[in-house]
């Protein structure tokens, strides 16, 4: 019994070392440039198009794949990063800076920035393009800021972002009260 343990732990420890050195592997590799959606852009989990979604969007790229996976909100994205069952060979997630944009149900183009160099405003009163709620993101903390300050929330980094809010349904915290379908822009905020 004992020595089965003892096995099983060192079995562990080994896949552990291997997937951290994976996962440096994938760390180390250059990563390619976000793109822009187009009308025949996907989203990953619904299947719908892309475009039919207002707000922000995500895309993510997978070693070895030269066209990226599209996430028709933030928050899918970041879920999709954080479910044991998705692919982990992520080489670059992206994601709408709304810091830049203009439009918020269709940020313009060139308005991306790595997910986890952006600050995220969580528990705003802004909501996914289909109503849930969303993990807003700025290349610029002050704009972030500025932003919870007239919509409510707190700002957290990609990978501080809680599981429990990506993954538990909007019904049960009250953030997202809007119907499905409707996503709420916010006034603009105030650009540097």
């Amino acid at each position: 019994m004992i020595r089965a343990t003892l096995l099983g732990a060192l079995a562990a420890a080994a896949l552990s070392i291997l997937l951290a050195g994976c996962n440096q592997d994938i760390a180390d590799l250059p990563k390619p440039p976000p793109q822009e959606p187009t009308a025949t852009s996907v989203a990953y989990f619904c299947s719908m198009g892309l475009l039919e979604h207002g707000g922000p969007k995500a895309q993510a790229f997978r070693v070895g794949k030269s066209e990226p996976l599209w996430f028709s909100s933030v928050r899918d994205a970041v879920a999709f990063s954080i479910l044991p069952g998705e692919p982990k060979d992520i080489v670059a997630i992206y994601v709408n800076d709304m810091a830049k944009v203009r439009n918020w149900d269709r940020p313009e183009a060139g308005a991306w920035v790595e997910a986890h160099d952006a600050w995220y405003a969580i528990g705003s009163d802004y909501n996914a393009g289909m109503g849930g709620k969303e993990a807003v993101p700025f290349s610029d903390e002050n704009v972030a800021r500025s932003f919870t300050a007239a919509h409510g929330g707190t700002i957290v980094r990609f990978d501080d972002i809680p599981e429990k809010y990506i993954l538990e349904s909007d019904e049960s915290d009250g953030v997202a009260d809007m119907s499905a379908g409707e996503s709420k822009s916010p006034k603009p905020v105030v650009k540097q």
